[in-house]
């Protein structure tokens, strides 16, 4: 076992001896924890030289379990965004910045269910505020740049300045969603599928309810949700109350099918 992985293990190993006793709910921590590192190599940028990750995620919990972790919260998400930090440089991925994690309540789901968005935020752009997100704190002034050299030396994180981030080539990408073979592109914060014509996207199937489900752009994901239809959301054949969208996603609102394409 190589010795940045053993540091990793010894650094999930004191989150769950931190939290572990405290709760003793369906949820804890330390699953956060690995998902949150899965969810890190799930959405991974290749550039030239370097394969980046996000350092900016949301975690979403049912009222329950976030009412178990209310009196440690601001504990937590330290603990997980060191977590974060120290499985990136094991992994040799580069951040724009130190991982930063938020809790959010979502009533949609039950307790032990969470779900997680994830995205990249530019440290060069301080105080510039998303739509329904809250404004981006200023961060600390970021690092010298590493030589190639040091880093494949160290398997370092490098915390890199606004310019070399755009320099990288890092660009959103694109969701397209084929209906009956018609493209429809995904544009708006959050967009509407359903057979009602007021939807962003109709679906015209009687199996399908009139606001069947939605899509939240989150960040640089899409995430799939339903909005308590009668019939029902199946991705790939599987049920599914959530979902992040991935290209190639074959989707069945009430029998209706959807085909994803993410560019």
């Amino acid at each position: 076992m190589s010795a940045l992985r053993s540091i990793e293990q010894k650094i999930e190993g004191l989150v769950e001896k931190t939290f572990g006793r405290m709760f003793r709910s369906t949820l804890q921590p330390v699953e956060l924890a690995r998902r949150l590192a899965r969810e890190m190599e799930d959405h991974k940028t290749v550039s030239v030289s370097r394969v980046y990750v996000p350092n900016q995620y949301t975690v979403y919990l049912s009222s329950t379990d976030r009412r178990q972790f209310a009196s440690y919260e601001s504990s937590l998400v330290i603990e997980l965004g060191s977590y974060l930090e120290a499985h990136a440089r094991s992994e040799g991925l580069s951040l724009l910045s130190m991982p930063r994690i938020r809790l959010e309540t979502d009533d949609d789901l039950r307790p032990g269910e969470f779900g997680i968005a994830c995205r990249m935020v530019d440290p060069g752009r301080p105080g510039i505020e998303v739509p329904g997100e809250e404004p981006v704190e200023p961060l600390p002034p970021p690092a010298p740049p590493l030589s190639n050299e040091a880093l494949d030396a160290v398997s370092g994180t490098q915390v890199l300045s606004a310019e070399q981030a755009r320099a990288a080539g890092l660009v959103r990408e694109e969701v397209t969603i084929y209906v009956g073979g018609q493209p429809n592109r995904v544009a708006r914060k959050v967009t509407t599928l359903g057979r009602s014509r007021d939807c962003d996207i109709v679906v015209p199937d009687p199996n399908v309810s009139r606001v069947h489900a939605e899509i939240r752009h989150e960040g640089l994901e899409y995430t799939l949700v339903d909005l308590g239809s009668t019939n029902g959301v199946e991705v790939n054949g599987k049920r599914v109350m959530r979902h992040t969208l991935r290209d190639g996603d074959q989707v069945s609102l009430g029998g209706a099918e959807i085909v994803v394409e993410r560019r």
